[in-house]
């Protein structure tokens, strides 16, 4: 399976080259208004009939049982778990903000201050793929942050959770975990039931039903943590580049989901073949191959005139994960203004930020990568800002006050100035 190669694309052709894949969505927002509508009036006995009939098993997950996965995972599983762990503290820490006050003229006193948001829902798929590398990117910033109480939801497999995502939920300090999964653990985090706490946001990737869930519930006034579709990468890449270490990037991104989308970009035709060829054969040694294939079906190779209109034409995808591979790649990376995450030189995969590097995985896809950031510390926080003003302050600015509340109409504003002045 090769990706179909497109030559010198003109500017006003990019826009429909670069279109993911279109899902009709109607059909799957049906079903899921019903599901959220369910377990909104029923509750836990709206979660227990969802779980039977999809033949899945609901529930609490015990404390022993958290403890137990510990000794179910090898200690070289264990190793790499804590050594991601401490690589993602280390960056989301750097991400704690001072407070600091700022005297705008003498008198009058502003700062902002970061508050966390207090219940937050973590959700963690669990099928053919259970992300316990979420947990971690999760988790640990809103641990960071200072959320009272985290709930997480997963689905089990006749009953039982892996082993790893419970270990993760251990070491990062979350104990309330719930064996539900699909649309029905979004709204049980949205609206509450008997056993799940409501919370304030969701956050966590899924499949279409799970996006199409947060995405109703946030009208209900539940915030998320961004708009979510398939996984996505972009390569740039010249001759410097590695073809087998592009090829590897691509498939690492193909493998997630049939739905999902791989762009390789080249100013160098021989550059796309070599990658197309690797592809080819690494295709062939993956357990995935059949998702990784269809994913392919989506994808695309861009052959541009040079790295310039590379990178322009990267910006109008705006990527949920962009590989520069190749010379000058430091350089170039100034002029990214769209991109999720971004990975720098031959030897920066993009797994390394999935996994270890220490960088937030949970990012923006289908393009809105062009207004939202990654999960970050301030995804789990608030900003609040204060002010106090001295009478001197307020006599400052209490005369532009007035006028600006007069010319609006709204003498109440400029009342509750002129009282304080006059008093």
């Amino acid at each position: 399976m090769k990706m179909g190669i497109i030559k010198y694309p003109k500017q006003e052709e990019w826009k429909n080259i670069l279109a993911r894949p279109v899902i009709d969505s109607s059909v799957i927002e049906e079903k899921v208004s019903v599901i959220l509508k369910e377990v909104k009036q029923n509750g836990d006995s709206a979660l227990k009939n969802y779980s039977l009939s999809f033949g899945d098993y609901w529930g609490d997950v015990t404390e022993k049982n958290i403890y137990a996965s510990e000794k179910k995972i090898s200690n070289e599983l264990k190793s790499a778990i804590l050594l991601a762990k401490k690589n993602i503290e280390r960056f989301h820490f750097s991400q704690k903000e001072k407070i600091k006050v700022v005297e705008t003229v003498k008198g009058v006193k502003c700062w902002r201050k970061s508050v966390a948001i207090e219940k937050v829902g973590l959700y963690i798929p669990g099928g053919s793929a259970p992300l316990f590398s979420t947990i971690l990117m999760l988790g640990i910033p809103a641990r960071i942050a200072g959320c009272k109480e985290i709930i997480l939801c997963t689905p089990s497999r006749n009953g039982e959770i892996n082993p790893a995502v419970l270990y993760a939920a251990k070491i990062v300090g979350i104990k309330k975990i719930f064996k539900v999964g699909g649309g029905q653990a979004i709204a049980a985090m949205a609206y509450g039931t008997e056993t799940i706490p409501k919370v304030s946001k969701i956050f966590g990737p899924g499949n279409q039903y799970v996006t199409c869930a947060k995405q109703l519930v946030q009208k209900d006034g539940v915030a998320i943590d961004m708009p979510a579709g398939p996984s996505e990468v972009a390569v740039l890449a010249d001759k410097s580049c590695v073809p087998a270490f592009v090829a590897s990037d691509l498939l690492s991104q193909a493998e997630h989901g049939a739905d999902s989308q791989v762009i390789l970009v080249s100013d160098d035709e021989k550059v796309i073949k070599e990658v197309q060829n690797e592809i080819l054969v690494q295709l062939e040694e993956l357990p995935r191959k059949e998702i990784a294939a269809k994913a392919l079906q989506n994808s695309k190779a861009i052959l541009v005139k040079n790295k310039n209109e590379a990178m322009q034409l990267l910006n109008e995808y705006a990527p949920e994960h962009l590989i520069l591979s190749c010379r000058g790649a430091d350089k170039l990376a100034a002029q990214v203004v769209n991109a999720g995450s971004v990975f720098l030189g031959n030897y920066s995969p993009e797994s390394a930020g999935d996994y270890a590097s220490g960088t937030n995985h949970t990012l923006p896809t289908n393009g809105y990568a062009n207004a939202y950031s990654g999960v970050s510390l301030d995804s789990f926080m608030k900003k609040i800002t204060f002010q106090k003003l001295s009478k001197e302050g307020l006599r400052k600015i209490g005369p532009a006050v007035e006028r600006m509340a007069e010319a609006e109409g709204l003498l109440a504003h400029k009342n509750a100035v002129s009282q304080r002045i006059k008093n």
